[in-house]
């Protein structure tokens, strides 16, 4: 119901009733039916006061995309029509895959006036999640009766994987300051138009890269250099099988790829390199061919959205051959993944030695920490420590030959923590490209 008796009223009424021991005389009813009346016309009136949908409107300006576990501001914006001041309340329902902070618990609207009021979100869950309705609940003048005007805005939100490192990579870019994220740019010196440092004249240098600013404040010729421009191809194989469900703190290791992935595509399209996507677990899930700029970026994120990690074995020859029909130009190929034992890594090794011949691959293994923390035996160890502790010794010994055969193989392996990944694979990529080996 629209409307709804407050406890204003409720306590008019309550106050009133006595009155109703009056009613066995003539005079006791006529007083008692006078008080009902009296009240009633003032609920009605305070009914006609209170204003109607076409009288306020709220309208909700949320972020059209926010990263899992990252936080993003918006607006309600209150609008009234109505000739005199009002006391609101704001209520929404927004969907599962989106929670916001509280909303103030009531709001003072000026006549004929407007309100923002701040909406903080945060993303809980990938995928496109339609918000839901909003709610404004109006008291009458007299505060005897409230009104619940209801709207329906068209608009969603869209949680992609987190973009926090993406935001915290290019503000470390701007004020120069990567080595805080622990990244190290290491850069090619050469004929290209990126700015990379400064240096003396020395014979033989264009004369058109002298810096005249530089030279002025230092009294001797300061030249520029630049660093060489190759744009190369990047693709992003994203491994979705079991071993990436596994929790790393509080997030899948498959969440920390995705952020990981989104921080690559980011550098790498910045660094005027294509970039595209491989998805797979047991059947290849996505493709997005290599591709330039934003809408390359775009495409790789809008592919990552609904992608979720299987309890299936990934099959590495379906993503391989994917990759070697689809896009055989020479690339890096990086591929985020994880090796337990030596039977489920002999399909892994050899697809990617076999790869080596025409791309260069790079093997992201994301670390178990936790059974690395198992492996080590506490100090007063019980059989059953003991037991866990070898066990989990052997599956590492497993994993470490794994990778081992692979770096024999010429495969660039990359053996990190879910919690230093984004600035180890970033890492990886510029010093390969730093090298010219893409």
């Amino acid at each position: 119901m629209s409307l709804s008796p407050t406890r204003r009223l409720a306590v008019v009424v309550l106050v009133a009733s006595p009155l109703w021991l009056l009613s066995g005389s003539t005079w006791g009813a006529a007083v008692a039916l006078g008080v009902l009346f009296a009240v009633l016309a003032a609920a009605l009136g305070d009914i006609a006061r209170t204003p109607t949908v076409r009288d306020v409107v709220v309208e909700r300006h949320a972020p059209p995309v926010v990263g899992l576990g990252d936080r993003a501001a918006g607006t309600y914006v209150i609008r009234s029509r109505w000739p005199r001041a009002l006391r609101v309340q704001l209520f929404d329902r927004l969907p599962p895959g989106v929670e916001r902070d509280a909303l103030p618990a009531t709001l003072s609207l000026p006549a004929g006036g407007e309100r923002e009021v701040s909406l903080a979100v945060r993303g809980a869950a990938r995928g496109q999640h339609a918000l839901g309705p909003v709610a404004l609940r109006v008291a009458g003048p007299l505060g005897l009766v409230t009104r619940t005007l209801r709207f329906s805005p068209d608009d969603a939100i869209t949680v992609v994987p987190s973009l926090a490192g993406v935001r915290r990579y290019r503000l470390l870019a701007v004020q120069r300051r990567l080595r805080d994220a622990g990244v190290r740019a290491l850069r090619r010196r050469g004929g290209g138009t990126s700015f990379a440092s400064l240096r003396e004249y020395a014979v033989g240098d264009d004369p058109r890269h002298v810096d005249w600013k530089a030279t002025a404040r230092r009294g001797k010729p300061i030249v520029r250099e630049f660093t060489v421009e190759q744009g190369q191809t990047v693709v992003i194989a994203m491994d979705a099988g079991r071993l990436m469900t596994q929790l790393a703190g509080d997030r899948s290791r498959f969440e920390h790829a995705l952020a990981a992935a989104m921080v690559l595509a980011d550098v790498a399209v910045h660094s005027g390199d294509q970039v595209g996507l491989l998805l797979f677990d047991d059947e290849v899930r996505a493709w997005v061919p290599p591709a330039r700029g934003r809408p390359a970026l775009e495409r790789v994120r809008d592919a990552l959205v609904p992608a979720r990690a299987s309890m299936t074995e990934p099959d590495y020859a379906a993503a391989f051959r994917t990759l070697a029909t689809r896009h055989r130009k020479r690339s890096l190929v990086v591929l985020f993944t994880d090796v337990v034992d030596v039977r489920a890594s002999q399909a892994l090794v050899a697809h990617t030695a076999r790869s080596a011949a025409r791309h260069l691959p790079l093997v992201v293994a994301l670390r178990n920490d936790a059974l690395h923390a198992a492996a080590v035996p506490p100090a007063d160890p019980t059989p059953a420590a003991l037991y866990e502790a070898a066990a989990a010794e052997e599956l590492l010994e497993a994993r470490g030959a794994a990778l081992q055969r692979m770096r024999q193989t010429g495969v660039d392996v990359v053996d990190v923590s879910p919690d230093t990944l984004a600035a180890a694979v970033v890492n990886r990529y510029l010093e390969l490209k730093g090298r010219g080996s893409i």
